[in-house]
């Protein structure tokens, strides 16, 4: 069990010290990922307050064994900046909420069927089975990280790695996949 697990344990048994010691470890986590939503007619202040209820919610609810808990803290409290985000947006914009992105494609905007968002996710599925094989553990969340958005700061922060480290992975597993489909290709 590493520090962090220790203090969540302890945090969970009511120890304030060891509460109070992973709130503001992962403040700046939650300010990071705040600061890349936008809530209609909020403050980025508000997102924060609902990032910190999820980093709450990681801390009740982690379990040993699971992924690190850095890990976990960081989807916790992205889940809830989101979830905070779409219900702001209410009735108003409930087409919105439940919407299959556009996304531009070389000058063209093309959008995905919901058939088309289901194949997606099983090929990221494939995708991701495919390279944990080839990449290491800190390149591997790294990565997946990086492409869901994270920058690298705020990768090196969730994972509570120097952010130099966090390039380096990153590069290294760049290199990798770039190696591994052009072998394929």
């Amino acid at each position: 069990m590493n520090n962090n697990e220790a203090a969540v344990f302890a945090a969970r048994d009511g120890n304030k010290a060891a509460e109070e010691k992973i709130l503001t470890e992962y403040s700046s986590l939650v300010k990071a990922i705040a600061a890349r939503f936008f809530l209609y007619g909020g403050e980025t202040e508000d997102l924060v307050q609902e990032g910190m209820v999820g980093l709450y919610s990681a801390i009740n609810s982690y379990r040993a064994g699971m992924a690190d808990f850095s890990t976990y803290a960081y989807t916790c409290i992205r889940n809830a900046i989101v979830d905070a985000v779409k219900k702001n947006q209410g009735a108003k914009y409930s087409a919105l909420n439940n919407f299959v992105p556009i996304v531009e494609i070389g000058g063209e905007i093309s959008s995905f069927s919901p058939e088309d968002e289901i194949i997606r996710r099983e090929n990221r599925k494939e995708f991701l089975q495919k390279i944990s094989g080839i990449l290491s553990s800190l390149e591997f969340k790294a990565i997946v990280m990086y492409l869901d958005g994270s920058g690298t700061a705020e990768i090196a922060a969730a994972l509570k790695k120097p952010q130099k480290s966090v390039s380096n992975a990153l590069a290294r597993a760049k290199s990798k996949l770039g190696k591994l489909y052009r072998t394929e290709g």
